[in-house]
């Protein structure tokens, strides 16, 4: 991605945090939604290829089967332009559609529970701006017995527990920063982890890496005995922004949708944070 696309992105991403200045936390700025909307990489996942912007139809690939990404375009009929702000919130965060049926993981509400309600107000007021689209998604096709959906009551039960993010009083300010976009609207480890046999992330060895990941590629670990465990921060930085690895080579494949679409839109501090705080991460056993 050439320098000044890149330079231009992270003024914009500026003038949208700036713009947001004093904005009041009861009502949803999409303004700095449109922010967010970058910090969560929607776009990636919620735009089939050659298709309409977040009209859905982006098919997943995954060792339960295939899931259909759904459109999040204002429609009120194939999209989500019914919704209110609550139900927004409660789907992000609880994994629970407005009409109360449970969401599979493979929407990373298991992250998004840790986003700030500021943060998903802004988010939704942002959506709302977008052109609808009438799209209806076909349906996931999944493995038996991954298909029926009543069998995610007992998953929740057995392996959902929704908490916000608390930041840690012993870290910085800016590894706090970091470590909330993450693990939250980042959602960076629900790729970059390993699952068990119920599709959850081994926590134990989040960040670890998976041979198993969308589409059935490889995806690189993030710890410092993995493969960017000896990049700098600077390097890390410099990757996020440009698409470029230490040495020179082009990251490709869905790095790069993310890299297009999501972290070189953020400010270089946020950019920066998230590279702190994946460089504090220890070394597995």
């Amino acid at each position: 991605m050439p320098f000044r696309k890149v330079f231009a992105h992270l003024s914009i991403a500026a003038v949208l945090i700036a713009g947001s200045a004093g904005t009041a936390d009861a009502a949803g700025d999409p303004v700095r939604g449109a922010y967010i909307f970058h910090a969560g990489g929607c776009q990636s996942c919620h735009t089939a290829r050659n298709g309409q912007m977040l009209a859905g139809g982006h098919r997943l690939r995954t060792p339960f089967g295939t899931f259909v990404v759904p459109n999040i375009t204002p429609d009120r009929t194939t999209g989500i332009g019914s919704w209110s702000e609550e139900e927004f919130i409660r789907a992000m965060t609880d994994g629970i559609a407005p009409d109360g049926r449970p969401y599979y993981p493979a929407f990373p509400f298991t992250s998004y529970m840790r986003m700030s309600d500021r943060d998903l107000r802004d988010l939704k007021a942002w959506l709302d701006t977008v052109p609808p689209v009438e799209n209806a998604t076909e349906p996931h096709d999944l493995k038996f017995p991954f298909g029926v959906r009543t069998g995610l009551w007992p998953w929740r039960w057995l392996f959902f527990g929704k908490r916000t993010y608390e930041a840690d009083p012993a870290k910085t300010e800016e590894w706090n920063r970091g470590a909330y976009l993450v693990t939250g609207p980042g959602h960076c480890g629900e790729c970059h982890s390993p699952r068990n046999f119920a599709g959850v992330v081994d926590t134990g060895r989040a960040f670890a890496g998976t041979k198993d990941g969308p589409d059935g590629k490889a995806v690189p670990g993030l710890r410092p005995t993995d493969d960017i465990g000896d990049w700098s921060v600077d390097d890390v930085l410099f990757a996020l922004q440009l698409g470029l690895a230490p040495d020179g080579d082009v990251i490709s494949g869905a790095m790069a949708d993310v890299i297009e679409h999501a972290t070189s839109k953020l400010t270089e501090e946020d950019v920066r944070a998230i590279a702190v705080y994946l460089k504090s991460l220890p070394p597995l056993d």
